[in-house]
């Protein structure tokens, strides 16, 4: 299974429902907190072009936000990437 990732803040719901989709399935991944750090917030920015968590990476793959999570979930797109 390849490495997941994610970009988060403790105090965001959406990192909170991107954790629940991915502990319902069992994954183990990692969470960088880039609340209250701006070098890690600004590497999350670089990464990705985008300025809100989470941001979720499945191997290089960036996958997105909670929404792009969801809705890649929904069109059974998550599974095989974390197969691959």
């Amino acid at each position: 299974m390849p490495e997941v990732v994610m970009y988060a803040t403790q105090s965001c719901p959406y990192c909170n429902m991107a954790k629940r989709l991915l502990d319902s399935k069992g994954v183990e991944y990692k969470v960088i907190d880039v609340g209250g750090n701006p070098d890690l917030w600004q590497e999350m920015e670089a990464k990705t072009g985008r300025n809100t968590v989470p941001q979720i990476f499945i191997g290089e793959h960036h996958v997105g936000g909670y929404d792009d999570l969801s809705a890649a979930d929904r069109r059974g797109e998550i599974d095989p990437l974390l197969q691959a």
